[in-house]
């Protein structure tokens, strides 16, 4: 008697993984390669010489640092923002949850253009802050404002379904046992909601290694102050050295993989953490 397959309601893991391939190559891996085979035409001579170029290497810090800044800035407050929408009922609840997706959906240089009125120098809040000798349109401050406002979303967004599935149960039990609020805290919940939470750290760093848009109004774009990468790569072409450009976007690829790899490997390690503490 031949074995019975279960019915399914889409097609079969051939066309499906068929399809998969074929998505992911056309729309990920070719662009990927076109990318680094155009940066592999160049002399090796010329294209160290471009990769670490003074300017390049300030963009390079800027760039990975701002965005870096933003991400463990948004660990925290976009924490505190999940937790504020899950676990409390407040007047304008669903007005505050909505807005959190407003950098979703709002063009990025709209975004920038409005973040440049606020903390310019004769902004609504710039003009009280320069006195005081913070500077934050057109300095690297401004620019990791810019990147933690549009990282935000992605920390709120992933750590929120995962706190609404934290039962409570597991916190009245902790504080039967004993346990203080911030012994339940920080053995109890953040154990629980630590891949959620690296999670959306990952998503919003690589968002903002990629952002331009929202950050070349505010910052100015002085080369070796507050020059980005992706800009730096828009001037290259503007310049139709094509090639320069490659080179420094394989070095962005290259970067972003290893520090996203690396994340990747930080949220297994808590995943399975957390999965050897359920079993013991």
């Amino acid at each position: 008697m031949g074995l019975r397959r279960e019915r399914s309601v889409i097609p079969g893991f051939g066309i499906t993984f068929g399809f998969t391939s074929f998505f992911l190559c056309a729309l990920v891996l070719l662009p990927l390669t076109a990318l680094v085979m155009k940066g592999a035409g160049m002399d090796w001579q010329r294209f160290v010489a471009v990769v670490t170029d003074p300017r390049a290497l300030a963009s390079y810090r800027l760039s990975f640092g701002a965005s870096l800044m933003a991400a463990a800035i948004n660990i925290v407050f976009g924490f505190i923002v999940a937790w504020t929408l899950v676990r409390y009922r407040f007047p304008g609840r669903r007005f505050i949850d909505a807005m959190i997706d407003m950098p979703f959906a709002l063009p990025t240089a709209v975004s920038g253009l409005a973040l440049t009125a606020v903390f310019a120098g004769n902004g609504w809040i710039g003009q009280y802050l320069e006195p005081l000798g913070i500077k934050v349109a057109y300095a690297p401050l401004g620019i990791t404002i810019a990147l933690t406002l549009i990282g935000m979303p992605f920390v709120v967004r992933t750590v929120q379904p995962a706190l609404e599935e934290l039962p409570k149960d597991v916190e009245e039990a902790a504080a039967t046992l004993g346990a203080g609020p911030a012994y339940t805290f920080f053995r109890v919940i953040l154990p629980a909601l630590l891949p959620a939470i690296l999670t959306g750290f990952t998503l919003a760093f690589a968002r903002g290694v990629g952002e331009y848009g929202s950050i070349t109004f505010i910052a100015g774009n002085i080369p070796m102050e507050t020059e980005i990468t992706p800009l730096l790569i828009v001037i290259r072409l503007d310049e139709y050295d094509y090639a320069a450009a490659a080179a420094i976007g394989c070095v962005m690829l290259a970067i972003s993989f290893v520090m996203l790899f690396a994340i990747n490997l930080l949220q297994a390690w808590g995943r399975r953490r957390i999965s050897g503490a359920g079993r013991r």
